[in-house]
């Protein structure tokens, strides 16, 4: 490969070669000289093309750089000029409408509540006005029966202290009279009609309200745990005491002691509530067959009768599922829920002051079924499968 020589070379020289760059190694890339690019050259075996040609390349590319960068720069100020103020406009309208949207629905939202509040507040008003009556109609009844017994315990004192026997068989008449008539005054008997009805102020709306606001306000759900010697020999524990998993066949592994449920698939948390507020969540998606619930400590453990089951006594009360049928219960009494959905996670929220018991779906907030009985001690977490796994979402 030879080189055309048009007069002394001008630029930077080969340091090899002391010749002119004309060509260029687009193996090395970079700019070689005639003898680095012959036979003899270092680039020989490269593919080499002249330096005039790749330059002529390069320039069109930044032309044609500079051209997008001219329409790019067009579009930019374009943009900043026309699409920015359009959006920043409609983001105005947007935040408008939406604060209004806000302040609608909150609106609608406090009105509902002050016309409850109202409502409720009525009817508590209502029932106080209702017992209050009841209580003075009793007093008025009850005093007008004292009245009655000392009079006729006067009348009758005073045959006995004044009449002779001659008078006193001549009496005989009205003192069985007055002793048939103190007969027919009767001890008072307890009334519900004399206390204040508490359900004067359920509400499914309150209730739906308030579980809404304390999910939304509270930090966090409890750190239950089960405790592992409560673990029914058919069920599984996994290492951090959260996970259930139910098998059917009995394992000989777990040592007998008081406190486990040698029968039912039960098992209690290690933590008892006796006061405030407190929620925890079970993940349930992938059992057709659980009970989840709080049971009091003295709970029996042993045995394949009712007093362990849960939900079949006293001492527990229990959400519970199996295949689609969905129900409550305590004591023996089953209630039906008619869920439309299974739910994947179930929540308890338990509230001791109001002596409340609620059972919901996390994913909405929607309660599912309220509890209100007088409970008579402090509460363990209980929790029992008979098919797959259940878990305590932390």
């Amino acid at each position: 490969m030879s080189e055309e020589s048009a007069g002394p070379p001008s630029g930077p020289l080969c340091p090899e070669h002391h010749q002119a760059l004309s060509w260029f190694c687009c193996s090395e890339r970079r700019p070689v000289c005639a003898a680095c690019a012959g036979p003899d050259g270092r680039c020989r075996d490269h593919r080499i093309r002249r330096a005039e040609e790749r330059a002529e390349e390069l320039r069109n590319r930044i032309v044609d750089q500079c051209e997008r960068l001219q329409i790019l720069s067009a579009s930019i100020t374009k943009y900043v000029a026309e699409v920015l103020p359009e959006k920043n406009q409609r983001a105005v309208s947007t935040a408008s409408s939406a604060r209004e949207l806000v302040i609608q629905r909150l609106g609608v939202v406090r009105s509902l509540c002050e016309s409850e509040e109202q409502r409720l507040l009525e009817q508590v008003h209502d029932e106080e006005e209702r017992a209050h009556q009841s209580i003075l109609t009793q007093r008025v009844h009850w005093t007008e029966a004292l009245q009655k017994l000392d009079s006729i315990r006067t009348s009758l004192v005073a045959m006995l202290t004044h009449l002779d026997d001659l008078q006193l068989i001549q009496k005989e008449q009205e003192i069985f009279e007055r002793t048939e008539e103190a007969e027919g005054i009767l001890d008072p008997q307890e009334s519900d009609k004399l206390n204040f009805n508490e359900k004067c102020i359920r509400s499914p709306l309150l209730t739906q309200l308030w579980v809404t606001a304390v999910l939304g306000s509270l930090s966090g759900t409890e750190d239950v745990r089960i405790d592992e010697r409560t673990v029914s020999p058919f069920l599984q524990l996994s290492d951090d005491r959260r996970t259930l998993t139910f098998n059917a066949k009995k394992s000989k592994a777990c040592a007998d002691a008081p406190e486990r449920f040698d029968h039912w698939p039960n098992a209690l948390a290690a933590t008892s509530f006796q006061a405030g507020l407190h929620t925890w969540m079970v993940n349930v998606q992938n059992s057709c067959a659980y009970k989840v619930g709080v049971a009091l400590g003295q709970l029996p453990r042993k045995g394949s009768g009712s007093d362990s089951r849960l939900g079949h006594n006293t001492f527990s009360w229990v959400f519970s599922r199996y295949d689609q049928e969905f129900r409550f219960s305590h004591d023996g009494q089953h209630q039906p829920l008619g869920l439309l959905r299974c739910p994947s996670q179930l929540g308890v929220l338990l509230d001791l002051q109001a002596q409340e018991l609620l059972f919901y779906e996390p994913a909405s907030g929607t309660v599912l079924h309220v509890h209100r009985a007088p409970f008579s001690g402090p509460l363990f977490p209980v929790f029992a499968v008979a098919d797959q796994t259940i878990s305590i979402v932390r």
